[in-house]
């Protein structure tokens, strides 16, 4: 290296030393140095471009920052959040919700119109409690999911209404049952008026959020009243091993054609859509499930705790 080219670089250390660790700013650097603002303004670029100077944050949100950039190259994600935890399951409950309330703050104080369509959950449900208060007007609301438990009653876990209820934003609720009793039951209700529209408002949403869970041993849906003991017994027999809005999928991200799935009523979800179809889930029970969604492509988009992620990513 030429003589000149060394001492520059000298000055380029000296500039970043001053701008990164003294904390001065490029008006204090040009008069210690005796240059110009703009020399100095190139000086500390300089020092940056060739490497002069690296940067390492204290912090635990960083390991969750390169956690979340690593699930967005390995499975190429649309939006990745990582929260952080302790390994405890309470920890990794209130950031997860706490990421999750974030997001729909932040879609929902757009000002351009947006259609968001919800599934339900625990973990969904936590993050919409966490939104502030708002008025969106604007936004329209829509269920992907039938919002009537198996005995009629309104599902403990409903997204949509709660959400509605803090932004008063229209919204759409899906007056079905997750589960009907045959397939001819289901063609039939899906063909009236209202829920032919209320589907095709959901199929064209912006933004899909929603919920996961394993098909297995404690499988929500078997735990929550929405199946019997022999129809999870047949999904795991026929490989199903997670669920997304009651559709439920086998190790490859594959949809199954039979069993529940012929009877589900909830909007069926996009593999490999071009829109974000994010999922809010963590836990080691349903990394299993988690890794065959990536896979499939049924999802693009992911907010879990620290944990989880590496799960993921050590497969």
């Amino acid at each position: 290296m030429a003589e000149g080219d060394n001492s520059r670089l000298d000055d380029a250390a000296r500039a970043g030393w001053l701008y990164y660790i003294a904390g001065r700013t490029q008006d204090d650097i040009a008069q210690i140095l005796n240059i110009s603002r703009p020399s100095a303004q190139r000086l500390v670029s300089l020092c940056r471009s060739e490497g002069l100077i690296s940067f390492q944050m204290n912090h635990p949100i960083a390991q969750c920052m390169d956690l979340a950039a690593r699930l967005r190259d390995r499975f190429e994600l649309l939006h990745c959040d990582v929260a952080p935890s302790d390994g405890s399951g309470d920890t990794a409950a209130v950031g997860v919700a706490s990421l999750g309330g974030l997001l729909i703050e932040r879609w929902l104080r757009a000002r351009k119109s947006l259609v968001m369509a919800l599934g339900t959950g625990r973990a969904m449900r936590s993050s919409i409690e966490r939104v502030p208060r708002m008025s969106c007007p604007l936004h329209r609301l829509v269920s992907l999911v039938g919002t009537i438990s198996p005995d009629g009653s309104a599902s403990p876990y409903d997204t949509l209404v709660k959400l509605a209820e803090i932004t008063r934003a229209q919204h759409f609720p899906m007056p079905l049952p997750l589960f009907v009793s045959s397939a001819e039951e289901r063609s039939q209700l899906l063909e009236i008026e209202s829920v032919r529209r209320i589907r095709a408002i959901a199929g064209e949403a912006d933004v899909w959020l929603m919920g996961m869970s394993q098909i297995g041993d404690d499988a929500v849906l078997h735990r929550d009243g929405f199946m019997s003991r022999a129809e999870l017994v047949e999904l795991v027999r026929l490989g199903g091993v997670g669920e997304v809005t009651g559709w439920v999928f086998d190790a490859d991200g594959q949809f199954l054609d039979r069993g529940t799935n012929l009877r589900v009523t909830s909007v069926p979800p996009e593999p490999g859509s071009s829109r974000p179809r994010i999922c809010v889930a963590y836990g080691e029970p349903k990394v299993a499930a988690m890794r065959a969604a990536l896979k499939g492509r049924i999802i693009n988009g992911l907010i879990t705790d620290e944990e989880t992620a590496r799960a993921l990513l050590a497969a």
